[in-house]
Formats: structure tokens, sequence, C-alpha cells
């Protein structure tokens, strides 16, 4: 694939083609059979255990490792067909993100083996003793096995997407016609979570704020998202002077991008006010002034990823066509140090008409928030607001890579959150937000001040006090500080190595539960 920096062009996937159906292939394949705690064989593999002379359990009997435990895999060879049992533990215990694990973990197994068919076995899974449906099982496993096998091969000498076939997964149901259609509308999230993953881990230098928003009008415009792009002259007649203090230092200039996605049908076409997310799109960031030490820099391309996830939820809500109206804001910004770059001791003014003392250059992430945020509130008017951004530090500390805290101002709102977070398999965790945090971030020169009085303690608590200043009164809120779980560093069952599209889902599940 030719890449220039001029014109990135758009990473495109071939998804492994999914399809369901009621009856087995007959050869070329490779079959996964699901296998309960203690060996307990599902419907499906004592089916074919029985009709092979007791093949399966004869094996399971003379070997000690495998036991059925969660994600465990083994394969038996019988004649010329593959056969791979998987591990899911305990079948009454059984949750969809157990089963999206135990689809990336078939994906890894069955990379190694030379067939371009896959094979699900779980017929008559309502003999299993799972809560899950059929078609749950086989739609989550599919979207398990795609997102492990998401790759980023790009900018290496050959691609491996010209070398490799697409692979095929058949899953063998007694619910097909059910099973396609869940699984249809889960593939549009696992797009838009790939489109995210591509945006966090392309290079800084081919992801430059312009190149940027270009990539979100290539990509969604067909899709029939409305695009609205303001370069730094609109955003300065604006009065966006936090964004544009951040950029000031990059010979890049900074974007703001507005998309736009109005579904709405019926009585819901003139009703309702839009959803509003926001996402923080600093393409690379060196910490300006306040330099962050070379040691891990090279992972700042990442500090966009709240802008993907929103760009991939936008993509998401086009593709399953969703009922609703809502409205997605990004600032796309580099912070770079220069002799033009913002100062701590500097103070800016933002377009809300608050004045911000900078205290420290690397806290932009809030800084480019709350213009982006004043802006979708000016000019659309939300029923909430929901910002994503990798802010701070202190995320990770407190939560690891495992949960996204969210601080919410409203329990409405975190009520459908923590119930989208359930279903998605992306965990949320909430944060408290507190009159103790606002009051920090005042400040005796000006307005209120980047960073808390107590320097980093409390750190992530006092950047949602810094943001919750921009939120008009009364206006349901909710920020995810996801800078845990926009990047790992270590492959898991359904995310390689590199930018995880985390957000994506979640938001997809919210809006879909409980707007269209």
């Amino acid at each position: 694939m030719a890449i220039t920096k001029d014109n990135t062009p758009l990473t495109k996937h071939d998804l492994i083609a999914v399809s369901f159906t009621d009856t087995a292939p007959k050869s070329g394949v490779t079959t996964f059979l699901p296998v309960f705690s203690d060996n307990t064989l599902s419907p499906a593999a004592r089916e074919i255990d029985k009709a092979g002379d007791s093949f399966i359990s004869s094996y399971l009997k003379a070997q000690t490792k495998f036991k059925g435990k969660a994600c465990q895999t083994l394969l038996i060879t019988s004649g010329s067909k593959n056969y791979v049992l998987i591990g899911m533990g305990d079948a009454e215990k059984l949750t969809p993100r157990d089963i999206e694990k135990c689809g990336g973990t078939a994906w890894g197994m069955a990379s190694k083996i030379a067939n371009d068919t896959m094979v699900l076995d779980i017929s008559n899974w309502a003999k299993a003793k799972s809560k899950l449906e059929s078609d749950a099982v086989g739609a989550h496993f599919a979207t398990g096995l795609q997102l492990s096998a998401y790759d980023f091969p790009y900018f290496k000498g050959k691609s491996k997407e010209d070398a490799s076939p697409v692979q095929k997964l058949k899953i063998i149901t007694n619910s097909a016609k059910t099973s396609q259609k869940r699984f249809a509308e889960m593939e549009c999230a696992t797009q838009g979570q790939y489109f995210a993953r591509d945006l966090v881990n392309t290079p800084p230098n081919f992801l430059l704020p312009e190149t940027y928003a270009h990539k979100i009008k290539t990509r969604l415009k067909p899709l029939g998202i409305k695009i609205t792009v303001l370069d730094e002259k609109k955003m300065d007649k604006l009065g966006m002077g936090a964004l544009l203090a951040v950029g000031q230092g990059s010979s890049n200039p900074p974007r703001l991008v507005v998309m736009e996605w109005d579904g709405r049908t019926g009585k819901k076409a003139k009703s309702d006010k839009p959803l509003a997310f926001v996402g923080k799109g600093v393409t690379f960031d060196t910490g300006g002034i306040s330099i962050k030490p070379s040691a891990g820099m090279e992972d700042m391309k990442l500090d966009m990823g709240g802008s993907a996830a929103v760009v991939g939820l936008m993509e998401t809500l086009a593709r399953r066509k969703a009922n609703t109206h809502v409205v997605g804001i990004v600032g796309l910004v580099e912070n770079m140090p220069d002799g033009n770059s913002y100062r701590p001791a500097d103070i800016v003014t933002s377009m809300s008409g608050k004045t911000i003392e900078v205290l420290n250059t690397d806290a932009e992430g809030r800084l480019v928030l709350a213009d982006a945020l004043t802006y979708v509130q000016k000019n659309y008017d939300p029923q909430f607001i929901v910002d994503l951004a990798t802010l701070t530090g202190a995320m990770m500390v407190a939560l690891g890579f495992e949960y996204c805290g969210s601080f919410v101002n409203d329990n409405d709102l975190w009520d459908k959150m923590e119930k989208a977070s359930a279903s998605s398999t992306e965990k949320l965790w909430r944060m408290p937000l507190d009159e103790q945090w606002r009051d920090q971030m005042k400040s005796e020169i000006a307005d209120i001040q980047n960073m808390g009085k107590q320097a980093r303690y409390a750190g992530a608590c006092t950047a949602a006090g810094f943001l919750e200043n921009f939120i008009d009164e009364g206006r349901a809120w909710a920020h995810m500080d996801i800078a845990g779980t926009a990047w790992i560093k270590a492959p898991t069952p359904t995310a390689p190595k590199g930018g995880t599209g985390f957000g994506v889902r979640v938001l997809n599940d919210f809006v879909k539960q409980n707007y269209g």
C-alpha cells in the first residue's frame, strides 16, 4: 500500500468472513468445540464424540493438562480433520466477555493451522447449562476472533494483507438467522473499533492534525455523516485561545472537526436535542516546554485515543443507521516545544471567556477539551456530553489498564453507562466528582489554573474538576479518562499490542440501549 505524507490513505481491513449455518462443512476445516470445566463436553462435542467412537473423551482421559478451563485449547486430529477443544470454564457463569476471549484465543490457535475455513460448532447449545443464548455465543465468539485478528501492516515492506487470503469462520448453530442479524450489528462496531485502532497506531508524522481531519472526512462523509472542519483562523475568530495555545509551538496547525449524524425517522425526526461526544486529539504530545522524559515518549502518538474513539463511534452509528441525532467533536493539535510555544505562567483565554493560568504545558489535553466542550454546548445545546481523553497518568496509577475511570455528574447518565459497560465488555468505573477538586483548580491571578494545588495527588480527579468548569449548569456530563485502556504494550486475547479502540463499543451500546 502506497503511503504519502501529504495524503495518508485510509487503512482498510478485510474482516474474517463470518457466516452462520445449520450444516457442517465436509472437509478442509478446523473445527472448534466448546468444552466446559472438568472436561464436560458441550452438546456439539458430545455428538461428534459419540459418532467417532468416543475419540474425544478417550483423548481427554489420556492427558492431564487440559481441564476445560477458560481459554485453554487442545488440538486433536482425527483422520483428515482437525478439532480444537476450547475451554470455556463454568457453563453457568459464562459471560459475553468470556466468549470473546475464547474467540480471541481461537484465532491465536487457528492462525497456526493451514486451513482457510474455521468452524465453531455450537449446535444444540440449548442443551448446555449456559444462560447465554446460542445467537449471543456465536456473535461474541466471532467478534472476539475478529478483534484478535486485527493487524496493522501498512508500514512494512510487504503488506501482510497482500499475502494472506481472507479466512472464513462458519458457525454451526440452530439459530442461524437471528445469530447473523445480531452479529451484523456487532460487526458495525468492530469496523469502527478497527478504524479507531488504525488511527492510534498511525505514526505521528503521518497523522498530523490536517491529515487526520482529511482521514475523517474521507472515511465518514460517504457514510452520510456531515463533516465540518475548523482551521486555526476560524478557531481564532471564535476565541478558542486554549486549544490554539497548545498548538502554537507546532508547524502543523490545529483543526477542530465536527461530525454530525442524524438518522432520526418517524416521530424522532423533529424531536430531541442531539447527543454529544467530545474527544481529545493530541496527535503527538512532547509535553511542550514542560517536556516529557525521552524514555517512552514514542508512545505519545496515542494521545489522540479519545478522538479516535469518537471517530470510531460515529462510524459505527452511521454503519448501523442509528435512529438518533449525534454530534461528535474532536480537537486535533500537536503539542511541540518551540520558540513560539506557550509557556508555564502564560494566561490564555478560552472560548467560554474563562481565563486559564498555565502551570504546566504537559497538562494540555484539558485545554483542548475546554474549547471543544464550549463549542458543542453553544452550537448544539446537547442532551448530555460524554468526553473521552487519554488525560492523566494518575488514572493508570488508580485503575491500571483494565478499567476506564469515569467522572459523571448525573446518576441517570451513569446508570445507563454502567449498563452499557456490562453488555459491551468494556469496563467503566465511576470516580468521584467533588467540589474540592474544583476548588483546587482556582487560580490566584486567573479564573482557573491547569494543575491542582496538590500537584500530582488526585491528578485524575483535579483534571475532571478543571473540565467541570466548562460544563453549563444543569448539563448532564461524563468524562472518561481512557489513559490506561486506550493502549496496551502486551497483547490480550482480543487486542494485539498497540491501540485498543476502547470506547467505541461501550458508547455504541449506550446509544443503542437508550436512544436508538
